[in-house]
């Protein structure tokens, strides 16, 4: 790829002192390097290649989108391709979606522009060329980038892809009868321009360093088409049953929380491709049911998200011998997310009003010993695959080497989770503390998994020895991660004190991912007022954080990003806005034997059937 002999020549004018390492990043940054590992390597080139730690580099397993065995091969000669997802979509539109089922759901159908490697490289999709200063797509001063469209692209129902349903799909984001969570980020653009059919420009309302993570990733980059959605067209609802897309599938059936069936995108624009006539997605059971149907009876191609114990894991894939499993280290984190609002107590139709504080989790000392009263070295050991896989939290922005703060630390130590709270003046009456009239209870809620319902157990156990009384909410994960508005047990909502789930940036730039605690004054918390569509569930409201985040979004300095994230995380920590447990696996799937992994490419800034075009199986 061009991209990489560029990537290759700058960081040798580096090395051999011809550029300034100011230069250098901002050159990096102007042919599409990835900005963490433009970072490490000038970091790795200051020391010298030789002295250079092998874990600052992340290693570049593939150069391109990979496509194995796919040469001379028949459209649709695959048959049907099972894919098991327990956690089932309950809708297919990717700007409605606020959690990973629902993306991987819609990934079959929607595409973006460009899709990120697993090193964080963007490559490009349904445009020609990654932008680029030096080929002119890419504005100096990074107010501007310009794609250029590929030519002939059609939707599923045969009408011309064009820069119109571009600039379309940034107005149905941001057009707040949509609801949709992708708003907050998508606010950053200022315009998005159809030039003519096929060259799109889009204008940022500050210089972005970060300008490839809009349209990009299956994640939250897709575009819909605007003959469909515009004026006279379908509404949203029925948009979210059956999507039209660009993608090598089109939806045959869907039924929420339940199933969905696709078919081969005739007008896909690989003729070849996709190998797989049809897709079944089946939702619903247990992981470990999952596991069990591809790993043992082989009755499954696939099953995503195997949140079971390594040792049942592993020895299902050791003595069934169908499948194998598969683990993808990467950048999410299983957390224990506080709710900075009263869940008890209703305000104009609606608890968790952000404006009513906690009575419990209002005390910063509650929190600090709550999060000193949990075992994460024990969570992490024996309910996942522990160090170095799935070592325990410390970080909530993790997996990103440079991005990853030095200044944390935790310890599971109940005397002193005790000691704070007698000193806090928190009154042990019997089992449970009190202070001020107001008892220590806490609801602790998260999705119906075994591996969380037994992570819940540690946890109220070590909750338990510091006084506090805990009640162990369990949801459907239908239900949990739905973004139905009149579902009042999902994480949005956030009806309870405090819940568990895992999530993890969408690209290398991880700024979306940190807007999950900006405010702004309430705009981005989840309320009746804006459909519960919001991302900040767990209302925290801290104005230095958010000078913070917008100083990022704006910044074209990419050492000073790295400060201003490393600085966000650690107000995150400090100010125990969460507990995080465990730096998951990015992807954890069990995969059949018949099927070509190289082709699966799974890593952490993608959704993970970003490259379904290309599975296939082993001749």
């Amino acid at each position: 790829m061009a991209e990489r002999h560029h990537m290759q020549s700058l960081l040798s004018e580096f090395r051999d002192g011809a550029i300034s390492r100011r230069v250098f990043l901002e050159r990096a940054a102007g042919i599409g390097m990835a900005t963490p590992l433009a970072l490490l390597l000038a970091r790795s080139a200051d020391v010298g290649a030789q002295d250079a730690s092998p874990a600052a580099t992340p290693a570049v397993s593939i150069t391109e989108r990979p496509a194995v065995g796919t040469e001379g091969q028949t459209r649709g000669s695959g048959g049907e391709l099972k894919l098991l997802q327990w956690q089932a979509p309950s809708t297919l539109s990717l700007h409605l979606s606020a959690s990973f089922k629902d993306m991987l759901a819609a990934a079959l159908v929607t595409e973006p522009l460009i899709h990120f490697l697993p090193d964080g490289t963007p490559i490009p999709n349904l445009v020609k060329e990654i932008p680029t200063i030096e080929n002119g797509l890419l504005a100096p001063d990074f107010l501007t980038v310009t794609y250029n469209l590929l030519e002939g692209v059609l939707w599923s129902d045969g009408e011309p892809f064009t820069a119109s349903d571009v600039a379309f799909t940034w107005s149905w984001i941001m057009d707040p009868a949509n609801s949709s969570p992708n708003s907050g980020v998508y606010g950053a653009i200022a315009k998005v321009e159809a030039i003519d059919d096929l060259t799109v420009r889009i204008t940022f309302a500050a210089p972005q360093l970060g300008w490839n993570t809009f349209f990009a990733s299956a994640v939250n980059g897709g575009v819909y088409p605007e003959h469909v959605l515009g004026s006279g067209g379908v509404s949203s609802d029925e948009f979210s049953q059956q999507p039209i897309g660009t993608g090598p599938f089109k939806v045959d059936s869907f039924a929420p929380n339940d199933q969905a069936i696709y078919s081969v995108n005739e007008n896909y624009r690989e003729p070849n491709k996709p190998y797989f006539a049809s897709v079944n997605l089946k939702g619903g059971g247990e992981a470990a049911t999952a596991a069990t149907a591809v790993l043992q009876t082989g009755d499954w191609d696939f099953a995503w998200n195997l949140q079971v114990s390594p040792d049942v894991l592993n020895n299902m894939a050791e003595s069934g011998g169908k499948g194998d499993l598969v683990l993808v280290p990467g950048t999410a984190v299983e957390w224990i997310a506080f709710n900075f609002s009263d869940p008890n107590t209703e305000v104009d139709g609606q608890r968790s009003q952000w404006q009513t504080p906690n009575p419990v989790l209002g005390d910063k000392t509650v929190r600090q010993a709550l999060a000193l009263a949990v075992d994460r070295q024990a969570i992490s050991d024996n309910l996942y695959f522990g160090p170095p896989s799935e070592p325990p939290g410390r970080n909530v922005l993790t997996g990103i080497p440079i991005y990853e703060s030095p200044n944390t630390t935790w310890e599971y130590n109940i005397d002193k989770a005790n000691q704070l709270l007698d000193d806090a003046g928190w009154v042990r009456d019997g089992s449970v503390r009190s202070k001020d009239g107001v008892e220590l209870s806490l609801t602790y809620a998260t999705s119906t998994n075994q591996v969380r319902q037994q992570t819940q157990a540690v946890v109220k156990q070590g909750w338990e020895q510091i006084g506090a009384k805990v009640r162990l909410m369990e949801v459907d994960p239908n239900v949990f991660f739905s973004t139905a508005p009149g579902n009042d047990q999902t994480l949005q909502h956030m009806y309870w004190d405090a819940h568990e789930y895992a999530f993890s940036p969408a690209g290398p730039w991880p700024l979306s991912y940190m807007f999950r605690w900006v405010s702004h004054d309430g705009a981005n918390i989840p309320q009746a007022e804006n459909n519960w569509s919001q991302v900040n569930e767990g209302r925290y409201n801290n104005p230095d954080y958010d000078a913070l985040y917008d100083e990022a979004a704006s910044t074209t300095d990419p050492e000073r990003a790295a400060e201003l994230f490393i600085a966000m995380n650690d107000i995150i920590i400090d100010d125990v806005v969460l507990i995080p447990l465990v730096q998951r696996a990015s992807e954890k799937y069990a995969l059949s034997k018949t099927l070509r992994n190289d082709n699966v490419a799974g890593g952490p800034f993608e959704a993970l059937y970003w490259n379904i075009a290309n599975w296939n199986r082993i001749d």
